[in-house]
């Protein structure tokens, strides 16, 4: 029998300790129809409810078999907590924004005071879907506590124009990254206290290869910094998920402090591991072109080529978030694969 529960083996390996094998997890998205159907909760009401984003959440551990608990599924939340429009998703699709609400410093005047416990926000629900499952799993079972990273969170408050204003409206800009990692520390740290023990950030618009080094350098590393450096100050482990191919950023993404990066499946696993010193590659099965769309066999295959790439130096895991409709065996065969590598 293994020494450790599920939790100390995952925060263990996150902290860059030995373990006796690989945690079997994923960071980004895990709702699937399957888990829906298996327990009679389904998207979008899920999203809006503490108890049924809890048991929806849960199913990924006990319908699936991840080794860990995700809260919560989309990253909207955040921009609707600031007032943008949102438009709900439905059972197989993820909630998305509509409409900005910020076009000058001005427009943040209204947000000061802002409470992230707030019962009339979203953010409360997703902290109380915390509480609930923390309350049950107590130290066994990892909670990773997730949201929109703060690069992200200013490109929805702002709109499309967020890309020209870093490049044309360096002050501007900066302020708003101030202003979104603040909030950024707030959650974080409220879903912390709620019962998170390890932290997803997803921060996909601040990517290197879209806005280039020098840009992410000044707008995007002193920020994830101050985040992670809160969440180790609370001892939670942090990891960041940014899309598409980051293998020329990765690099310079690890300079913030992050203790893993979750890389997609534009990046090759083998290459992603020589380009850090420290942190762990999480990755980076397709979601859709091999755990959704393929057979439980070619699933198999697949994870043992990008564990063999990842050479003891990272978690397999899925390369964004999970497609709604992923078979749930398709999930298990790589699940299974995680779990049999030992170190």
């Amino acid at each position: 029998m293994s020494e450790y529960t599920q939790k100390e083996r995952l925060v263990r390996v996150l902290q860059g300790e030995k373990v006796d094998r690989m945690p079997a997890i994923c960071v980004t998205q895990t709702g699937t129809v399957d888990q829906m159907e298996a327990i009679d909760v389904f998207w979008p009401e899920a999203n809006y409810d503490a108890a049924q984003l809890a048991a929806l959440s849960e199913a990924g551990h006990t319908v699936i078999g991840f080794e860990a608990i995700r809260v919560p599924f989309d990253i909207t939340a955040e921009a609707e907590f600031f007032g943008c429009g949102i438009k709900d998703g439905t059972k197989v699709q993820q909630p998305s924004v509509i409409s900005h609400v910020v076009n000058s410093l001005d427009d943040l005047k209204p947000f000061e005071g802002y409470d992230v416990k707030d019962t009339s926000k979203r953010t409360s629900i997703v902290l109380e879907a915390i509480k609930i499952l923390k309350e049950k799993y107590g130290e066994e079972v990892p909670i990773i506590g997730s949201m929109i990273g703060p690069f992200s969170l200013a490109q929805h408050i702002t709109g499309d124009s967020w890309f020209m204003d870093i490049m044309t409206k360096e002050e501007y800009g900066l302020e708003i990254m101030e202003f979104a990692t603040d909030f950024s520390i707030k959650y974080a740290l409220a879903q912390v206290e709620a019962g998170a023990s390890v932290f997803s950030i997803i921060d996909p618009t601040a990517s290197y290869s879209l806005i280039g080094a020098d840009f992410y350098a000044k707008f995007v590393v002193p920020f994830h910094q101050k985040l992670i450096d809160a969440l180790h100050e609370k001892g939670v482990p942090a990891v960041l998920h940014i899309c598409g191919d980051t293998t020329e950023g990765l690099a310079l993404m690890e300079t913030c402090g992050v203790d893993a990066i979750s890389v997609d499946q534009n990046v090759n696993a083998a290459t992603a591991i020589t380009k850090v010193e420290k942190a762990l590659i999480v990755g980076n099965l397709d979601p859709v072109n091999c755990l959704w769309n393929q057979s439980v066999d070619f699933v198999k295959e697949e994870s043992a080529r990008v564990l063999k790439e990842l050479d003891n130096k990272g978690l397999l895991a899925p390369g964004c978030g999970i497609v709604s409709q992923t078979p749930t065996e398709n999930l298990q065969a790589m699940i299974e694969a995680a779990k049999n590598w030992t170190y």
